[in-house]
């Protein structure tokens, strides 16, 4: 459909709907009419025009009155949105002068974000047109059209918004390929290091090259690879890239020679600091020779693909975009250093982000605007008035259908779950779900829903524990509160909020703090506009001067707008909607605002800082559509930067030790505090030209700042290799030391944001390598976790000392559960009391894909103690197992000794432990390691344990076992029949660290075998020997290192069980106590739905 741009006009500014949307864009005939009612007004809206379910409706203000305010409209969507999921609404007024589109963008994932655009009809519309363009629809496109790909234009338009692992194998064979034809860098770590260099700027060429803003052309390096060819062999690097790099991305057209400019043809300024010269080019510039040969070969790889530079998930196994690239190189420098860093899944990064950044955004608006969060008027009631909004979808699936009697009756009567462990249909289940998880579910929903239908939820921590949707809640809280104040407040701290990433990778975290803050960035100046939109201004008192001023004003509410007395109302709205409108295009200005004022990280790795940086880049220029559109690129070298975090003074006071003694101290440090605000002063006019004053940071800018840091930097690294006890005057140790231990002064780097307490949120997922690796590389100094022997305690401490508000971490799952990790716990603990722990098993699905790693999330903030955890989560990670993982997580309140943290999901569990714990005899007072007695019979229990405890009485041929001896008075048979139970695998499960079965474990575990009825001691011998005969008759020949044959005690489960009724008789459990042990983890213990 060719359409007419002229007659679109007409129509749009004629308010001609209904031809609009069929005769120009290719939509249906709609007849369909809505009433909805808000605040006892009636609103009438009627359809123009539908494609494959999504409909256009208009709503027009009657004769006399106003079309409906902001407040209103998001009321009347809410209506109109149980009726028609998928909608746009049109406002116009009774003379149709003015119109307002809204749209509800809804994306997996994130939080439904309102969209709109208001248009008056003396505009020429070219931005509203822009968007009704993308909407278009064309008989030829009319086969196949769903309302996926209707609703994905709409999105586009008023948003303006096996590949992996098979490019990777051949990423690292092109690198090193590459490596081999570099000549004029004389260490091999160097060379490495430019390779890598070289390679994130080609591509980055090829994604933008591939969107036609190098010369128009989609081929850019290519074409200019045969024309430096023609001209003479091997001269591409040198005067081709080499121009390009530090002539034509780093300086604007016109300050680059005619000479560049009829070289490298139409290509943009993007400065960044991507394409300033490398130290590396510094330092051996002139001697690097690369060949064209190289080139040829890596392009020849790179054209294997299609380079998508957008958001859109892929559709064949060629394409690459740049979330694959950030896993490829998070991978190739982990896999090179051998790190102990895992690329963290998105799921992760959104999960801890979101818990993080969100709740520290709320408590800041609340110190703002403490009014908003009082009363029955508080942005809570958002929670009790549509409870169902904020519970994720996943905990709600298949709740509105009545449960089968024979399911439901084991509700009340525990004796009626016969049917509890078999596999539940659509539509009640999750994919894998049996009933008994369906119905925890389903009670867990009901319970939640209760909450916050009363009132009861007023907290932004309860938001976490109850695990609700705190992303949509905060961005329903910007939209749809009706004071400007909160807003403000809310803009305060979204601007002002400062997020770090300690161990940044190639940026996962600070990718995942970008995507949420972004929306709710957006949202902010949405409202900000509908309210200098609805601003009652000074236009009641201007009209009484007289008919010909209501007349003219009336005929151009406009010019009415730009008056003095107008702009007097929320002028700094005004001011920052101003600054933002400056900007070509918007989500691009937001995200470079994001990226520079909010986001910071330090990786030891020079490789993954230039990744990150390069990832952060790729994602801004994804938003341009018009090479033309193109801004320099933020320069966030200050921002994201490389060295050791855990090495370098990160206080004043960490300084002021170090110069005490010194012969002039006094004068040192007021010296030192001089000079570093100084360079803070710097720090902040270069972020601030960059965004505030719209201007471009000079090479000469930032190099003064460079010169000051470096200055600085030096002086604290001599007084810091003096506590290391190197003499700064030996100029071989003292470099050799440099580089060994990469200091990274925090005080100096961030000196701004620590003298204001620290960063508000920090975020991470720490190298986990044992300090016996590196010890031999650095060395560390001052940590109170340095007995934890782990590079991630370390982190974990020294991001508490680095952090004002809310941390938010993934490390193993010792943290929580070995006597080694005591003092990362016991540190965490005290800086932030308030503690959110959810923990990950390794099988069958593992959150780090294809790593067998037992993990721990833990979300940390500073306030009240309060420590809450769940159950120890299992997923398979095939059938779509894993999918709704963090958003059916259940915390339950712990009541914590100050030692392990366990691992538990309901006050069920907390019962049990008790009736354990208020026994005085633990299970290790009935036996010994050493034989006491010639005629005491052992029994043999494996230290290594997955979903079975195995203890046998024979002995087995494996090194996985340890022998062990019953004292006199008890058997082997009991001691057995004990450890085999369900009840001991819960309580090592819960404490331990899911693998080891340690002697702190079995000492946590008490039981009086003295105090056992006779009849209930005979009946554990009896099973421990039945069990025992039935484990022999069902295991397998394996023949492997550790052990000849497989025992399956899943076959013998129905004995297990009868272990722990009589065990059940000694401490008084309930029924439902009872039933939980006994179908604990019951679905990955037998394999269910697996």
């Amino acid at each position: 459909m060719q359409r007419n741009i002229n007659q679109t006009h007409h129509y749009l500014q004629d308010s001609e709907f209904e031809p609009l949307f069929v005769e120009e864009l290719g939509w249906e005939y709609h007849t369909q009419s809505l009433t909805v009612t808000v605040d006892d007004t009636e609103y009438a809206l009627s359809a123009i025009a539908e494609k494959r379910g999504m409909v256009v409706f208009h709503c027009t203000a009657t004769e006399g009155k106003p079309m409906p305010d902001y407040a209103t409209r998001r009321a009347i969507q809410r209506q109109v949105a149980k009726s028609v999921h998928e909608h746009v609404i049109i406002y116009t007024d009774a003379a149709k002068t003015t119109q307002l589109w809204q749209w509800v963008k809804r994306e997996q994932g994130k939080p439904d974000a309102c969209r709109e655009h208001r248009y008056h009809r003396e505009q020429p519309g070219d931005a509203l047109l822009q968007k009704l363009r993308a909407i278009e629809f064309s008989l030829a496109e009319e086969e196949g059209l769903s309302i996926v790909d209707v609703t994905g234009r709409v999105r586009a338009a008023f948003d303006v918004a096996p590949v992996t692992k098979r490019f990777y194998e051949r990423f690292k064979k092109e690198h090193d390929a590459f490596l081999k034809f570099l000549n004029g860098i004389p260490d091999m770590q160097t060379q490495e290091w430019y390779v890598s260099v070289m390679l994130n700027r080609l591509m980055f060429i090829y994604f933008i090259q591939k969107k036609g803003f190098l010369n128009a052309d989609p081929d850019y390096l290519r074409t200019n690879l045969t024309r430096s060819r023609a001209r003479g062999t091997d001269r591409f690097y040198k005067t081709f890239l080499c121009p390009l790099f530090f002539e034509g991305f780093a300086k604007p057209e016109t300050e680059r020679t005619a000479e560049t400019n009829h070289l490298l043809g139409e290509v943009p300024y993007l400065n960044g600091g991507i394409f300033q010269r490398h130290q590396i080019e510094r330092q051996h510039g002139e001697a690097i020779h690369i060949p064209d040969a190289a080139f040829e070969q890596l392009f020849n790889f790179f054209e294997q693909y299609q380079w998508h530079l957008d958001e859109r998930p892929l559709r064949n196994d060629n394409e690459i975009n740049p979330d694959v690239l950030g896993y490829i190189f998070e991978k190739y420098v982990n896999d090179r250093q051998k790190m102990g860093a895992y690329y963290t899944p998105e799921d992760i990064t959104k999960y801890i982000s979101t818990n993080t950044i969100i709740p520290f955004l709320f408590n800041a608006a609340r110190k703002g605007c403490s009014v908003a969060f009082e009363g029955e008027a508080s942005v809570w009631s958002l929670l009790q008035a549509n409870p169902n909004r904020y519970i994720y979808d996943a905990v709600k699936t298949g709740v509105k259908h009545p449960l089968p009697p024979e399911i439901a009756i084991g509700i009340d009567d525990v004796s009626q779950r016969t049917e509890w462990n078999t596999l539940a249909p659509e539509p009640y289940n999750l994919p894998t779900e049996i009933w008994r998880e369906v119905v925890a579910r389903r009670q867990r929903y009901q319970r939640v829903h209760a909450k916050l239908a009363n009132g009861e939820i007023t907290d932004i921590n309860a938001l976490i524990t109850e695990n609700l949707d705190i992303w949509q809640f905060a961005q329903d809280v910007i939209e749809t509160y009706e004071g400007p104040d909160l807003l403000r407040a809310f803009w305060n701290a979204i601007t002002k909020v400062t997020i770090l990433d300690p161990t940044c990778g190639s940026g996962a975290f600070l990718f995942a703090a970008l995507n949420i803050l972004e929306p709710l960035y957006e949202a902010c100046l949405e409202r900000m506009q509908a309210f200098v939109d609805e601003a009652p201004g000074e236009l009641r008192r201007v009209r009484t001067t007289g008919s010909s001023t209501r007349r003219a004003q009336a005929s151009s509410p406009y010019r009415v707008a730009g008056r003095r007395d107008l702009r007097s109302r929320y002028p700094d709205f005004r001011k920052i909607l101003a600054r933002t409108a400056q900007h070509p295009n918007r989500r691009y200005f937001i995200l470079k605002s994001i990226i520079i004022n909010n986001l910071y990280g330090v990786d030891i790795m020079d490789e993954a800082v230039e990744i990150c940086k390069l990832r952060l880049f790729l994602k801004m220029v994804a938003q341009i559509d018009d090479g033309k559109q193109i801004e320099p690129l933020p320069d966030i070298d200050f921002n994201v930067q490389a060295g050791n975090t855990l090495v370098g003074y990160t206080t004043y006071e960490e300084v002021e030790n170090a110069v005490t003694g010194t012969f002039d101290f006094d004068d040192t440090m007021a010296r030192i505090r001089e000079r570093t605000e100084d360079v803070e002063n710097l720090f902040n006019q270069f972020r601030q030209q960059q965004t505030e004053l719209d201007g471009d940071v000079t090479l000469a800018d930032k190099q003064k700042l460079q010169r000051k840091l470096a200055e600085l930097k030096a002086e604290l690294n001599g007084y810091l290799a003096g506590e290391y006890r190197v003499d700064a005057d030996k100029e071989s140790d003292y470099q050799q030391w440099l580089s060994s231990h990469q200091p990274f002064h925090w005080f100096l780097a961030f000196y701004g944001i620590l003298k204001e307490g620290g960063f508000d949120v920090v975020i991470g997922n720490p190298p986990y390598v044992e300090y016996s690796k590196v010890r031999k590389d650095y060395t560390i100094r001052g940590y109170k976790t340095a007995q934890c022997g782990n590079l991630y305690a370390f982190v974990m401490e020294r991001g508490a000392r680095l952090n004002s508000g809310r941390t938010g971490w993934i490390v193993p799952i010792s943290w929580v559960s070995t006597n080694r990790m005591a003092s990362a716990r016991q540190i965490i603990a005290q800086s932030h009391p308030a503690l959110w722990i959810n923990n990950h098993a390794d099988r069958p699905g593992s959150l780090f894909v294809g790593v067998h790693q037992k993990l721990t999330i833990a979300l940390c903030a500073k306030g009240s103690p309060a420590i809450h955890t769940t159950r120890f989560c299992r997923c398979y990670s095939k059938e779509g197992g894993r999918d709704h993982l963090f958003s059916t997580l259940a915390y339950v309140p712990l009541d914590w000794d100050g030692k392990v943290i366990r691992k538990f999901s309901d006050e069920v569990e907390a019962s049990i432990f008790r009736k354990v714990a208020q026994i005085s005899n633990p299970i290790t007072s009935a036996f010994t390691s050493s034989q006491k007695a010639k005629d005491a019979r052992p029994f043999h229990l494996n230290q290594r344990l997955m979903m079975w405890v195995k203890c046998f009485l024979a002995p087995k041929k494996s090194n996985e076992f340890r022998t062990f001896y019953p004292i006199q008075g008890f058997s082997p048979e009991e001691l057995s029949a004990v450890l085999n139970s369900n009840l001991f695998f819960w309580f090592w499960e819960t404490k331990g660290d899911c693998w080891h079965l340690t002697k702190g474990d079995l000492d946590a575990f008490h039981i009086d075998l003295g105090q056992f009825a006779e009849a209930n001691r005979k009946s554990l011998i009896r099973l421990a020997d039945t069990l025992e005969r039935h484990l022999e008759e069902n295991k397998e020949y394996v023949g492997t290192k550790q052990t000849d044959y497989e025992y399956y005690h899943k076959k013998s489960k129905h004995i297990i069980d009868e272990i722990d009724r009589v065990l059940a008789e000694h401490y008084g459990f309930t029924e439902e106590e009872l039933d939980f042990i006994i179908n604990y983890a019951v679905k990955y213990r037998l394999g269910l739905g697996s």
